[in-house]
Order: structure tokens, then sequence, then C-alpha cells
């Protein structure tokens, strides 16, 4: 039977049941792990919302530099991930194995570089975020509610880094449930103990915001000795795991070529996420009501962000199995299905997200500009999503066949030439308002679309980087 163009653009769009139960059985758990964390975000939002504007805003802020860190260390990792997935696509332990190892040196690594800089000059990146015009009682009272969260929260750092080592390591494997159940248990016990320690019931300690940063650490802890345990106990299902401490030996190509190839994307996610939070300082600019409603929005939106966001692990690992398996074909077909999918998914979860929208913000306590501004910025980002959805699954596209240095010009270089110099110009130097300001810096996404259908169409990251 002769294809024609139609049905041959059908195949590579939308696959068939086979295609979509492989598809699923990898990322409804991811979906169900992040949903979860995200709906317990939003609570532990809340509830801090509930305290006040002034200390939801300072567990903003706070939240916004470990954002960074977080991001940095999904970076980090990134690097040795897209070996060991292809590693795992040609069936190689030992080469598993030593991107594990490699994981673990980069982690500290970067565990040590974060709590040096959150040591030495925590009040001065805080202050970053308070406008020049608050009143200095609500500065002082900020800065304030901020140190005192973000010294509890430095006692979460190392947990979290060792949580993404072995989660991480874990779905390349195509293990998606364990951290999914690890999340989970984590996030009951930071739910519960919020509840218990922001607002001190049944006979506990009310401590507002340092509550929320115990609960959290805690919560951090459990979810690392679910995940070491397991995969310790289970080390038939994990080969890679048997002897991974004996030593830190990696051979010497591999670990240059993880620092050539995973050099790029750290220095990508460190820029890409401290431009993240550049862009919400511009924001700042225009008071802490922004702050307070940027919190919200950003927070919420996480929630519905959650199909697209999963999406970009799933292209990661079969995409990446396809391509160390040298199923070249079968690599393309996957990309553009699993695109497909993802920005129809979004433009459902964009509607809903606009439905909901007016409604969400009333359930905090907080001012009525504040949920003004929280509900325009929630219909922005719902009208952005399949646009946002398409530019992440083209970044993880070519991530997954190790171009690492083209995915930092598509991210990076697209954030700091474009994105960070407008949002700064319009903030500081015009008197445009913060929605319009907050709409030009999303629509530089469709630049990125443009730029990541062509690059992912060309086919120019497709390679098999073990082999090489």
């Amino acid at each position: 039977m002769i294809k024609t163009k139609s049905s041959t653009l059908k195949s590579n769009m939308f696959g068939d049941k086979l295609f979509y139960s492989k598809m699923f059985a990898i990322v409804i758990p991811i979906i169900i792990q992040n949903t979860i964390t995200n709906v317990v975000s939003l609570l532990d939002n809340i509830m801090v919302g509930r305290i006040g504007t002034l200390e939801m805003s300072a567990v903003a802020i706070d939240n916004q530099l470990l954002f960074v860190f977080y991001i940095c260390i999904f970076g980090g990792l990134s690097g040795a991930g897209i070996f060991a997935t292809q590693y795992v696509g040609a069936k190689d332990d030992n080469g598993v194995r030593s991107c594990f190892r490699a994981k673990l040196m980069i982690a500290f690594a970067m565990v040590a570089v974060a709590m040096v800089i959150f040591i030495a000059i925590p009040d001065k990146l805080i202050s970053l975020y308070l406008a020049e015009d608050t009143a200095a009682s609500d500065v002082e009272a900020t800065l304030g509610f901020a140190m005192d969260y973000l010294r509890i929260m430095l006692a979460g750092v190392v947990p979290f880094a060792l949580s993404q080592v072995y989660s991480s390591s874990l779905r390349e494997l195509g293990e998606t449930k364990v951290p999914m159940a690890a999340s989970i248990v984590a996030i009951l016990v930071n739910l519960v103990f919020n509840y218990l320690l922001i607002f001190g019931s049944f006979g506990f300690p009310k401590l507002g915001v340092v509550g929320a940063a115990v609960a959290t650490v805690l919560s951090r802890y459990v979810e690392m000795i679910i995940l070491m345990v397991y995969t310790h106990t289970h080390s038939s299902n994990f080969p890679f795991i048997k002897g991974a401490y004996r030593s830190m030996k990696i051979p010497r190509k591999l670990a240059g070529d993880i620092m050539k190839r995973g050099m790029p994307l750290l220095v990508n996610e460190a820029l890409w996420s401290a431009g993240m939070a550049t862009l919400n300082q511009c924001y700042s600019v225009r008071g802490l009501d922004v702050v307070a409603a940027v919190n919200i929005s950003s927070t919420v939106s996480n929630l519905f962000n959650v199909v697209f966001l999963s999406m970009g692990n799933a292209i990661a690992i079969m995409v990446g199995q396809h391509l160390g398996a040298n199923e070249v074909e079968k690599a393309k077909q996957t990309a553009w299905r699993l695109i497909t999918a993802t920005v129809g998914g979004c433009v459902v979860m964009g509607g809903i997200l606009a439905v909901c929208s007016p409604f969400i913000p009333r359930i905090y306590n907080t001012t009525e500009a504040v949920r003004s501004l929280a509900t325009q910025f929630l219909l922005v980002g719902a009208a952005i999503m399949p646009v946002l959805s398409f530019a992440h699954d083209c970044y993880f596209t070519i991530r997954s066949g190790g171009r690492t240095m083209l995915t930092f010009v598509f991210d990076s270089c697209s954030m700091w030439l474009i994105a960070v110099p407008l949002a700064m110009v319009l903030a500081n130097f015009t008197d445009l308002p913060v929605v319009p300001l907050f709409i030009v810096v999303q629509l530089i996404e469709v630049l990125k679309c443009v730029i990541g259908f062509i690059l992912v169409k060309k086919g120019i990251w497709i390679r098999n980087i073990i082999d090489n």
C-alpha cells in the first residue's frame, strides 16, 4: 500500500495504541507526582497567604532564589542523564553506574556553591525584590520573614540534591512509579506539618513562615530516605547501584564527554533560572502587590503546566533510548508525536485555567488589588500555555541528542539577549503597567517556537553520543 503525504504526516504526528500506552506508562506517574507536588505547593502557598501578604511575599522571594538552585541541580544532572538514557537503550549497566557517580559529584559541588552564596549574602539577594517606594516598616518585616525562612530551608538542600540524583537515575531506566510514590509520601508529610506548624494546631508551636520551612525540610529528608532505601534494597532491578559507592571512578573519556555536554546544560539552566528571577525582580519594581500577585499566578500556573513539564521528561526518556539503540526514524517520529500530544493537552489545560482564573485568587487572604493582578497574570498564562509547551518540547528534543550548545543558544540567549533587557528597559525607564509588561515578555516565546520548529525539523539533534 502506497502511503500518501497526508497519511505519512498523520503517522508522524499521531501514534497507535502501543505508542500511547508506552507514553502514558512513563508520563502518567510523572504527571501525578508533579500534580500532587503543585497542589500541595498551592495549599502551602494559601496557608502562608492566610497569615498575611508580607509573609507570603517573603516566602515567594526566598522560593524564587531557591528556584535558581533547584534548576541548576536539574541542569547539572541533565548532562550525565543524557548519557545514562542512551546507555539504558544500549543495555550498558556500567555506563549507567558511571553516570550515577558523575551526578553525585556534580550535585555535591553545586550544594557547596549554593551554601556559600546563601550564607554570605542572603539579605542582599532578598533586598533586590523590595521596591524602593515600599514603606520602611513593610521592607523590614518582609526581610525579617524571608531571612527566617531561608535559614531553615538551607538544611534541605542536601536531601533535595540526593533525591534528584536517585529519582532522575530511576526515571532514565523507565522507573517512574517509585519517584512518584516517594514524592507523594514527602508531600503528605509537608502538608501535615505545614498545618501543624504554621498555625500551631493540635498543641504544636505556632511558627508561621518558620513552620512552613521546617515542614518542607522534613519532607525533603523523607523523600531522600525512601528513594535511597528502595533503590539499594532492589538492586536486582537497578543493577547500576551495585558497587556504585565502591569508588567514584569514572572513565576519563566519559567524564570529559559529560563535562563537554553537561556544562552548557548547567550554564543554560543557571542562566535561564537567574533570568526568570531577574524578570520577577523587574516586575517587583512595581511594588509588593506585584510580588504577591506573581507568586499566586506562578504557583497556580505551575499546577496547570504539569502536562508539558512532564512530557519533557517523556521526550528525554523515549527519544533518548531510541537514539541510544540507533533507531533514528523511531526517534524522529516519537519526538513529533509527543510534541503533538503535549500541545493538544495544553490547549485543554489552558482553557480550564482561563475559566478558573477569576476564582482561585479569592482563596487568598490578601487585598483586592493583588487578586485582580493575579487573575490577569493567570489569563495571560492560560493563553500562552500551548506556545510554552511547544518551545519546551523542542528544547528537550534537541537536548536528547546531546546538542547542548544548541539548547544553550535556544534557551539562555533568548532569555538574556531579548527578554531580560526588554523587561529591564520597560520596568525601569517607562510607566508601562505591569500586566502589559508581562504580556510583552511572554510573547518572546513565539520566536522560540519558530526557531525550535526549524531546529527539530532539520534533525540536526539526531545522534548517538555513546558510540562517538
